[in-house]
């Protein structure tokens, strides 16, 4: 009975897998998906007869349609034996018994026999394996990253360490796809049926890629922020996505060999949100600060600082505030120093017509009012 069940199994399967197929991308299929095995079409809306085929044998003269973003792995007995990256249809031929069919001009009678002797050693089934996978050659979103606390590193602006708690997606794309299966896909995911997606939360080869690249964060953002070309300003890191995705591209391939070893790269970012901690906010402040006291802008600034504190001391102290905030000024390098170069030494404080001549000075200045000025004047001449 095991003999006959035997041959049955052999000679019943060998007659299905003569059927030419037609092979495409599954139903449901994600957008985050990288890889997956192609589909045969046994059925289409009714139509059809090729329903009792091996899963693991693809016939000769089968057709495999490669949609745009996509490239197509060809695999004999686990093996990966060609790979196509432009899209359209393609026709398979292998010189494999298992893959012979009279449907394909292979002959009718001496390959019916030999694969039915074939199988009928290997228990009613094929002795090979062929398979098609699909590859996606896109940018694969949805790539998330983030930090529980903060990580620290050494910011060329600021010239100190600083450090902060950030998140944030890239996207993935796979530049070598022969490197990403033999080198990093898992055997379990090169199955029918079977979804490699990046983005699954069970991928445990997925969550060793967040792992290594939150452990990469920490030199991306040194890498940004000591870059010249960058402007060394870790502010810009959100409005730079293609300078950051760079620097994190770069640092992963440092710390964990993406491209080379894996065929993978870390093409653009979007950091959602970056906290600083206590300390860096605190430089930044000053930065900030400093930034508004810059060129003519601080000109300005300092400028009306100065006017408001004459102002203030006029009203407050009289002439006696105002000769205050004169020696104060004098001390800064003269409020005419402000917009205008250096002047000669002003003459003797106690001569009245050298008091005049600064008191208008300051008025045609606008920092003191025609009352403070009268007020110098009868000063100055003793009234």
């Amino acid at each position: 009975m095991g003999l006959v069940q035997a041959v049955t199994g052999a000679v019943g399967g060998m007659l299905g897998d003569q059927w030419k197929d037609f092979y495409t991308v599954p139903d449901g299929l994600p957008p985050t998906a990288a890889l997956f095995a192609a589909v045969p079409r046994g059925t289409n809306a009714g139509r059809g007869s090729n329903t009792q085929g091996s899963s693991n044998i693809i016939t000769n003269g089968s057709k495999i349609v490669v949609p745009e973003g996509y490239g197509l792995l060809l695999f004999q007995d686990g093996k990966i034996t060609g790979f196509a990256a432009e899209p359209g249809g393609y026709e398979w031929r292998s010189d494999d018994l298992n893959s012979q069919s009279v449907f394909a001009g292979d002959g009718l009678v001496s390959p019916l026999i030999k694969q039915s002797w074939e199988r009928f050693k290997f228990g009613g089934q094929p002795g090979s394996q062929q398979a098609a996978f699909f590859v996606s050659l896109k940018e694969l979103p949805e790539n998330r990253f983030g930090t529980q606390s903060e990580i620290y590193w050494d910011d060329g602006f600021l010239n100190t360490q600083v450090g902060a708690v950030t998140r944030g997606s890239y996207t993935l794309k796979i530049v070598d796809p022969i490197l990403f299966v033999k080198n990093f896909v898992p055997a379990s995911y090169l199955q029918p049926g079977k979804v490699f997606d990046f983005t699954d939360m069970e991928n445990a080869a997925a969550g060793q890629l967040f792992n290594e690249v939150v452990g990469s964060l920490a030199p991306a953002f040194s890498l940004y922020s000591n870059d010249p070309a960058k402007g060394n300003r870790i502010t810009k890191l959100q409005q730079d996505s293609l300078g950051f995705a760079k620097s994190l591209s770069d640092a992963v391939e440092n710390g964990y060999q993406w491209k080379s070893d894996r065929g993978l790269a870390i093409v653009k970012t979007a950091i959602v949100s970056i906290e600083y901690d206590p300390n860096t906010r605190e430089l930044l402040k000053t930065v900030q600060r400093a930034d508004a006291l810059a060129g003519s802008r601080g000109n300005s600034n300092l400028q009306a600082s100065v006017a408001q504190g004459i102002q203030s001391a006029g009203e407050n102290g009289g002439a006696a505030g105002l000769v205050g905030v004169g020696m104060a000024s004098g001390m800064l390098g003269g409020i005419g120093n402000i917009q205008q170069p250096a002047t000669p030494a002003a003459p003797a404080a106690d001569d009245p017509v050298a008091k005049l001549k600064k008191a208008k000075e300051m008025l045609d200045l606008g920092l003191i009012t025609q009352d403070d000025y009268d007020a110098l004047k009868a000063k100055a001449l003793g009234l």
